[in-house]
């Protein structure tokens, strides 16, 4: 992971779909130049009391889905931490928090991928100002991504049943 300072700045993303509290089971598919992200968005019943729980899986449920492509996404990961253990993330204190998305402004971790790459003899620092850092925080992991930006579709069906669309959005 990257260490932040005092110049990272935390921005709710408030236009991204909300993902699932208890099991947005999120599936990751890139190649070199884009990364797609398709998670259980959240589908609960206004008439809902709390009293029952919903299992979903990742290859049965039948749920509303977020498709999520990167554009030119340069890093990637999906892992720690959990909502468990969210306030040791770096940036918790600045405004991050689970179950939402959110953009990085002037991103340390992109500042750190500008001056590893600096020693390229022809590098071009201009390349990395383009570049944006998006955090998915879920309910058992965090996605994180460098990228020059996404956009968002949506469907119905399982997570494994959305991995053919997935694949296409990677070429399309």
């Amino acid at each position: 992971m990257y260490e932040v300072d005092e110049r990272d700045e935390v921005e709710q993303l408030e236009d991204v779909p909300q993902s699932a509290i208890g099991a947005p089971i999120p599936l990751v598919i890139a190649d070199e130049h884009r990364t797609v992200l398709a998670y259980y968005m959240e589908n609960r019943s206004p008439e809902w009391d709390g009293s029952t729980v919903r299992i979903l899986d990742a290859v049965t449920s039948n749920e509303p889905v977020a498709l999520i492509r990167f554009e030119a996404c340069i890093a990637h990961f999906l892992g720690p931490p959990n909502d468990e253990a969210f306030e040791g993330h770096p940036l918790e204190s600045r405004g991050l928090q689970p179950y939402a998305a959110f953009r990085i402004k002037d991103s340390s971790w992109i500042r750190r991928l500008e001056r590893m790459n600096s020693v390229h003899e022809h590098h071009r620092p201009e390349k990395f100002f383009r570049l944006q850092h998006f955090i998915f925080a879920f309910h058992d992991s965090t996605f994180e991504c460098i990228c020059r930006g996404f956009d968002v579709r949506t469907a119905t069906g399982s997570i494994h049943s959305m991995i053919p669309e997935m694949v296409r959005l990677l070429h399309a």
